[in-house]
């Protein structure tokens, strides 16, 4: 990771989103893809998950019982800007409790300065070993039936494909769905929660450049992902986007990108006009593969377009910063979002997802320490729906 961030060599630059690798976390990846091969059709065959049946993962805006959040505590992987990193973790662990309960996963060496950091509002706990904080990636998936019925899907989470150390991290799912006391079942592909997109309705969005990846499903079809995404997340159909291939750690999650609204609607964090580098090609393609489909029930997507900063304006000067207003997570009431320092883009951003999110508090916080790390407000939280 740079500890000074350098100034952009042009427009905008290729943000490569959690690029930084410690010698200990590559030495991680031979041991991380070995374990997808066996989860993807090898020696191992995975758990299959159970039926869906009525068990169906529900769009992020219905009510939640609490937040799930994880706090970094490794120099090995952050270096010197683990203390900024952590300060924007509780910063947005506060921001979240005033909505709604959190529960924070620390290991125990750090709990006390994440208990000072985060202040009373904040469930802190030790029973969950972790090794970073991307909770979206390595929690679980939670699923309901629409009667009082909740369980949990796991998505073998090996490092974004061996690329970071994860022996806790790869335990945090079935962990935490034991202590919610709900069944837990893994689903029959390797992957991650920032890398799929579900409309609460049947409908998925996922980039082929994460998980149709021989770092976590070697080996598996399209058709078969399909199917193992459709039945672990109990929806009927997958809206693919080509994505980003081998230019930052996720291999380009969807939700930095795009977003459900409801069933039928969605947005596309847009770029400048002049931005041509691949993700912002990458946005455009999106936008044009969802405003031509339709969702499970047959019904044209409407795709929004949320206008993204101008790089050359934003406060940061990392070139690997990811500075996405898509990236944001909807709370019991309030929708928590990130600004930049591209004033007039914070400020129509913010009125663009009070317009989306009606009835809904807009919080918007300066978490520029992990936007320098590749990840947003929406990659470090994950939701316990109310049954």
């Amino acid at each position: 990771m740079n500890d000074h961030p350098t100034a952009h060599s042009h427009k905008r630059p290729s943000p490569s989103r959690r690029t930084f690798l410690t010698a200990a976390a590559v030495a991680t990846a031979g041991a991380a893809l070995a374990g997808a091969e066996a989860w993807a059709g090898g020696s191992s065959a995975p758990r299959r998950a159970a039926r869906a049946g009525s068990f169906a993962v529900p769009a992020e805006d219905v009510r939640h019982t609490r937040t799930w959040m994880a706090w970094p505590d490794s120099s090995a992987i952050w270096g010197r800007q683990l203390g900024g990193v952590q300060a924007d973790i509780a910063l947005i662990a506060r921001t979240v409790a005033r909505h709604e309960p959190v529960t924070l996963c620390a290991n125990p060496s750090s709990a006390a300065k994440a208990r000072s950091m985060c202040g009373s509002s904040v469930e802190v706990i030790t029973s969950v070993p972790v090794d970073d904080c991307w909770m979206r990636d390595s929690g679980p998936v939670f699923r309901t039936d629409g009667a009082g019925g909740l369980d949990a899907v796991g998505l073998h989470f090996n490092g974004w494909g061996g690329k970071q150390q994860h022996a806790k991290d790869a335990q945090v799912a079935e962990r935490i769905a034991a202590l919610a006391g709900v069944r837990f079942t893994g689903a029959d592909l390797v992957g991650e929660g920032g890398a799929v997109e579900q409309d609460g309705a049947g409908t998925l969005m996922v980039t082929r450049s994460s998980l149709l990846n021989g770092n976590r499903n070697p080996g598996m079809s399209e058709a078969e992902l399909t199917g193992a995404l459709c039945e672990a997340y109990g929806a009927d159909k997958v809206i693919w986007f080509d994505g980003v291939y081998g230019q930052d750690i996720t291999d380009d999650h969807v939700d930095a990108t795009s977003r459900f609204l409801a069933p039928g609607r969605a947005l596309v964090q847009w770029p400048l006009d002049s931005d041509d580098d691949a993700y912002a090609k990458d946005a455009r393609a999106q936008h044009k593969v969802l405003s031509a489909a339709t969702n499970a029930d047959g019904q044209p997507i409407e795709a929004t377009k949320l206008q993204g900063p101008d790089y050359d304006k934003i406060r940061s000067r990392n070139p690997d910063f990811l500075a996405s207003y898509a990236n944001y997570y909807l709370c019991n009431g309030a929708v928590i979002s990130a600004h930049f320092g591209d004033a007039t883009a914070d400020a129509a951003a913010k009125a663009s997802l009070a317009r989306l999110h009606p009835g809904r508090v807009i919080e918007q916080l300066d978490i520029d320490r992990l936007g320098a790390g590749g990840g947003g407000i929406h990659c470090v939280t994950q939701q316990q729906p109310a049954p």
